[in-house]
């Protein structure tokens, strides 16, 4: 059973590099073959299709983030150190699975509905964390915004959309990255409080949600 759970293992991890790498649509099920050096009749034994590999591997991507994501939220933490937290371990997900988040955010319209609806689960469960935690934000008056939906919608867009641009080879480490994204977030275009600032702007230092 081991071996049979790591061959599939295996196979998915191939197959993402090679989707990846090639497209979905430019990756045929005997370049997977090839690559894992297994038949043909293996794989559609295993996933029935193409198709059925990528949604197994979306699946399972999706449950591994949903997953930890909601092991943060379930932690007995300040709201606002467990919202840091979230944010922190979100963009760290993203990080390890980042072939498979971008096919969610980025190549989506290539998905079949089988593959739409596993992302727009998989989407809702992210927002409905978030917005959660937003809610925990705002009893503890750190949130000023009475729609909450629209609040984390914002926020989901400002940590996602660094998958459209963030390169591992550049110049900035992704711990920097993070930290800005989350400063960001927590201040939006204010930025850091001085000793200067004045009353109504270290207000916003709790509101700025």
């Amino acid at each position: 059973m081991d071996d049979l759970r790591d061959s599939q293992t295996k196979l998915m991890e191939v197959a993402i590099d090679l989707f990846a790498s090639r497209g979905f649509r430019g990756t045929s099920i005997r370049d997977i073959a090839g690559a894992m050096g297994m038949s043909i009749s293996n794989i559609y034994h295993y996933y029935g299709s193409k198709e059925g590999l990528l949604l197994a591997i979306l699946k399972h991507s999706a449950e591994q983030v949903a997953n930890k994501l909601l092991e943060v939220s379930g932690l007995n933490m300040e709201p606002l150190d467990r919202f840091r937290l979230l944010i922190k371990t979100h963009i760290l997900m993203s990080k390890n699975h980042k072939k498979e988040v971008k096919i969610f955010f980025l190549d989506e319209e290539h998905l079949s509905p089988d593959g739409n609806e596993i992302n727009k689960q998989f989407q809702r469960d992210i927002f409905n964390i978030y917005k959660k935690e937003l809610h925990n934000l705002k009893a503890e008056g750190y949130v000023k915004y009475e729609n909450l939906t629209t609040l984390a919608l914002n926020v989901l867009g400002v940590v996602n959309w660094h998958l459209r641009w963030y390169r591992p080879e550049g110049p900035l480490p992704l711990e920097q990255i993070t930290d800005e994204i989350l400063t960001f977030i927590l201040h939006g275009v204010l930025g850091h409080p001085t000793s200067d600032t004045t009353t109504k702007e270290k207000d916003l230092e709790k509101v700025g949600l």
